[in-house]
Order: structure tokens, then C-alpha cells, then sequence
């Protein structure tokens, strides 16, 4: 016997009216991780000397900035959601899950702001004539 209304069935709304929307953003996330995972360990593979100033000429390149930039807020997102699910499911208690979860995402949006300044900072710090002298542009 199925207790959820004609409406909810057609809508995808569980109890919490959100679970298909978190279920679905995790999806949406994991393929775009699948997509920048291998390109990030391509690249460094590719870049071969893994010095700071090597790294430092690889992330001022606008391309790899920008999808650098990407993987660092969707992998941050990723594990928003996933942590999220685990501690909805396993931490009985409504107060200590309440204050679980906003740790977490305090923590996980600290991290992303480090990551996405430093790579801006970067980015927008590495001279022109640098690239040049490298034979970037």
C-alpha cells in the first residue's frame, strides 16, 4: 500500500520535500568530478617537474585557473552532500546532528574560500613577462 499522495508521487517530494534535489545534485557533482578528476591528475602527470614554480606557472594559466577553480568548489560541494547524508542517517540526536552539520559545512566553506583565493591570488599575481620568458604564450 503505498501512503504517499498522487501529488508527492509526481512531484519526487519525500518527507522532507528535498530528497530528490540532494539526490540529484550528488549525481550532478559525481559526473563532473569523473570529468575534472582525471584532467587534474593528467595534467600534473603531464607537467612532470612538480616544483613550486612549475605548479605556480601551470595555475596562472587562465585554463587551468578556472577549471582548477571548479574542481575545488564542486569537490568541496561533493563532500557537503555526502557528509550531510551520513550524519542525517547515523547521528540520532536532532541537536548534536544540527551542530554536526554546521560544522561541517563552516569547515568545508573555509577550505573553499582558501582554495579559490589562493588559486585567484596566483593567477593574478604571476607576471605576463614570466610567461613569455617560459615560452607560454
Amino acid at each position: 500500500m503505498n501512503m504517499r499522495s498522487p501529488m508527492k508521487s509526481v512531484l519526487g517530494l519525500g518527507a522532507a520535500k528535498q530528497g530528490s534535489h540532494h539526490w540529484w545534485m550528488q549525481r550532478v557533482s559525481s559526473v563532473a568530478l569523473l570529468l575534472l578528476a582525471p584532467w587534474f591528475l593528467l595534467s600534473l602527470i603531464s607537467l612532470g617537474d612538480v616544483s613550486y614554480a612549475s605548479l605556480t606557472l601551470w595555475i596562472a594559466q587562465p585554463v587551468h585557473s578556472v577549471l582548477l577553480t571548479m574542481f575545488v568548489v564542486i569537490t568541496v560541494y561533493h563532500t557537503q552532500l555526502g557528509l550531510q547524508v551520513v550524519i542525517e542517517d547515523y547521528v540520532a540526536h536532532e541537536g548534536l546532528k544540527l551542530v554536526t552539520i554546521l560544522i561541517i559545512n563552516f569547515v568545508l566553506l573555509l577550505l573553499a574560500v582558501i582554495g579559490v583565493f589562493s588559486i585567484l591570488r596566483i593567477a593574478f599575481s604571476v607576471s605576463p613577462a614570466i610567461h613569455l620568458q617560459m615560452g607560454l604564450e
